[in-house]
């Protein structure tokens, strides 16, 4: 009855060591998949931190881009500044040359008018001259003072002739001259439209790329919300193999304690 005794108690034992030892490979698998699961979560925050550190580069290249496009855009505006002050000295010279140009004509037509008289009055001379042949010894004395005036007038023309060529050259020049500000202010107002253009885009880039550096601030911040999740999750997962380990280690030596009973019992 005792060996029975004997027997029954180790059949009980080696029961309860197989129910323990079933305990143990499933607290095993458990922790294998735990190990699994934190394995995935740390390669989850390394991706994480990786793509992090991708964001914050672009961010940087995208900064260093809205830098340059502000100093880009400081600059047009100072050239167009430049441009302004140009067309307007232009404007101003071009106003000076045209009242130039306006009294130099007066003053052809004046000429031309003198020119005019002049020449009607050499007309009347000479129909003058050729009724006074008949009288012409008569009216030597006369006839001489008036060749000295036709001589002096003659002198006159020649004088007027000479001026007017010379305003006929100063009028030339000066419509050459009118005609050559009229192209370079066409130019310049050309160029300043071009400036005024660019200058729209290089503020309409700007705004795009502020707007996208907000929303990449944005995922940025969302980024670190998550990783601080997923590292607090983290932290809990560790615990919790932690103790999943200290229950293991406790299993590890109640089976040994098992195992020698056991032993001990056989011995007997």
């Amino acid at each position: 009855s005792t060996i029975q005794k004997q027997r029954q108690e180790l059949q009980f034992l080696i029961a309860e060591l197989k129910d323990r030892d079933k305990e143990l490979n499933d607290m095993v698998a458990v922790h294998q998949r735990q190990l699994l699961a934190w394995e995935d979560d740390r390669q989850r925050v390394l991706t994480l931190a990786e793509r992090c550190n991708l964001l914050n580069n672009e961010l940087n290249k995208r900064n260093e881009i809205i830098k340059s496009l502000t100093k880009r855009l400081k600059f047009l505006e100072s050239q167009q500044n430049d441009s302004k002050t140009t067309f307007e000295n232009t404007q101003q010279k071009f106003k000076e040359l045209s009242q130039k140009v306006t009294d130099a004509t007066v003053h052809c037509q004046a000429l031309e008018e003198k020119n005019q008289s002049l020449h009607c009055s050499v007309l009347e001379l000479s129909a003058k001259t050729g009724q006074l042949q008949a009288r012409e010894q008569e009216l030597l004395t006369m006839l001489e003072l008036k060749d000295e005036a036709i001589l002096e007038t003659t002198d006159h023309i020649t004088e007027f002739t000479s001026k007017f060529k010379k305003l006929e050259s100063a009028l030339r020049a000066a419509k050459m001259e009118e005609f050559s500000l009229n192209k370079e202010k066409q130019d310049l107002k050309l160029r300043l439209k071009e400036l005024i253009l660019e200058t729209n885009k290089l503020k309409d880039d700007l705004c795009e790329k502020v707007k996208e550096n907000n929303k990449q601030q944005e995922e940025i911040t969302h980024l670190k919300q998550e990783n601080g999740c997923l590292r607090n999750e983290l932290t809990l997962i560790v615990e919790k193999a932690k103790r999943k380990d200290q229950l293991l280690q406790f299993a590890k030596s109640k089976q040994a304690r098992t195992d020698t009973e056991l032993s001990s019992l056989r011995q007997v």
